[in-house]
């Protein structure tokens, strides 16, 4: 490893400071930062207020992530095998279709938006930030698994570029960049986002063989055809990673033991959507409202919940606001697929209405601490005067 150290210490020499190569630092501190644990603090735009540094956490997020992706993948091919006769319905065959399929997603993703990260690094000349490893994970496992590779880097290009380098970068974005990707994707490419276009098949293979989520089946007022553990278990048609509540709900488990991701807004989230789900039913006026807790397993619901709405930047930062920031999420992911048939998954929408008022929310859990003590400050001097 001293070989490897020293080797990359010769190589940053040109890149040093007053050096010829200088404003090009930042990319070559990149590879540095990602073999090495940074040696450098954070001076301004903290958003992870702990000594553990930011690949770590960065990388701890990923791991919580691969229960759900290596499940994807293996869904991937149960969806598009399970419709050809006579397919081999094993594991690996399943899983390698998927990989085929989700892989180029992948790099795509990291390929577009870490050159981005690069050029603005170099142009403002500050650190390549770890940010984006998180992100370009998430970005292709929130998308429908047949989504043009091209519409993906242009979701991509306008995650990075509007939704975080706009504010500053890394620590300063006031959206998830993820959920951001989703929907200028939802929006400028509908047909590909939503309805029957979510699961297609190999054209190569069959004549496109295609599926509605289970989602749009009720806002189409169609039967479901899955009992609620193929829902739990993630059988089902979706985007990449978002089917598994079991596997999510694993994910969920290592960042709240490691102290990664905050337990009150996972618990809230699932909470107020499970009041308003229950809510609906008794309601029962159509199939979505009639859906009952089923809509805690299906759609991007746990997924957004566990892995979106915990995001250190853009959600609440108050022990209490987290409360209130997670249970909100859940009532209005619910409510927006309820009433919105056209766009009967809600759960991006509530995220990213939620991370706009974030602020707010801390603003007056902090008020309103300051009040009590106020009050009790009052109090305390009239006992003593």
């Amino acid at each position: 490893m001293k070989f490897l150290r020293d080797k990359i210490d010769q190589i940053k020499k040109p890149f040093g400071k007053g050096e010829k190569f200088e404003k090009f630092a930042p990319a070559i501190n990149a590879l540095d930062t990602f073999l090495y644990v940074p040696n450098h603090t954070t001076h301004k735009g903290a958003h992870i207020r702990d000594a553990v540094d930011l690949k770590r956490t960065m990388i701890t997020v990923i791991l919580a992530l691969v229960p759900a992706l290596i499940f994807g993948m293996y869904n991937a091919g149960l969806q598009h095998f399970s419709q050809i006769e006579g397919s081999d319905m094993t594991f690996m065959p399943l899983f390698l279709f998927g990989l085929w399929k989700i892989l180029p997603m992948i790099i795509v993703s990291y390929g577009v938006g870490l050159a981005i990260e690069f050029v603005f690094a170099i142009y403002r000349g500050h650190e390549v930030n770890e940010g984006y490893l998180v992100t370009g994970l998430l970005i292709p496992m929130i998308m429908p698994i047949d989504l043009p590779l091209w519409m993906l880097a242009l979701s991509v290009v306008f995650a990075v570029v509007i939704g975080k380098e706009a504010f500053g970068g890394t620590g300063m974005n006031i959206l998830n960049p993820a959920l951001v990707a989703r929907a200028f994707a939802f929006f400028a490419y509908p047909t590909f986002m939503s309805g029957d276009k979510v699961w297609v098949a190999d054209a190569t293979t069959v004549d496109g063989i295609s599926g509605e989520t289970i989602l749009g089946k009720l806002a189409a007022g169609k039967e479901v055809g899955y009992n609620t553990m193929d829902m739990f278990g993630g059988y089902i048609p979706g985007s990449v990673a978002e089917t598994s509540t079991l596997w999510i709900l694993v994910g969920a488990a290592i960042l709240i033991i490691t102290g990664v991701a905050s337990w009150r807004i996972i618990v809230s989230g699932f909470i107020g959507a499970a009041i308003m789900a229950l809510g609906f039913e008794a309601w029962g006026a159509n199939a979505l409202m009639s859906f009952g807790l089923n809509h805690l397993v299906v759609g991007g619901l746990a997924f957004g919940v566990v892995f979106m709405a915990t995001d250190p930047v853009s959600g609440a930062q108050t022990n209490t606001g987290k409360l209130i920031y997670g249970f909100l999420i859940g009532v209005f992911g619910i409510l927006i697929r309820v009433f919105n048939p056209a766009y009967p998954e809600g759960i991006m929408l509530a995220i990213l209405l939620l991370n706009v008022f974030a602020p707010t929310i801390d603003h007056y859990v902090i008020q309103s601490n300051v009040n009590r003590r106020k009050k009790r400050a009052n109090v305390n001097q009239l006992k003593t005067a």
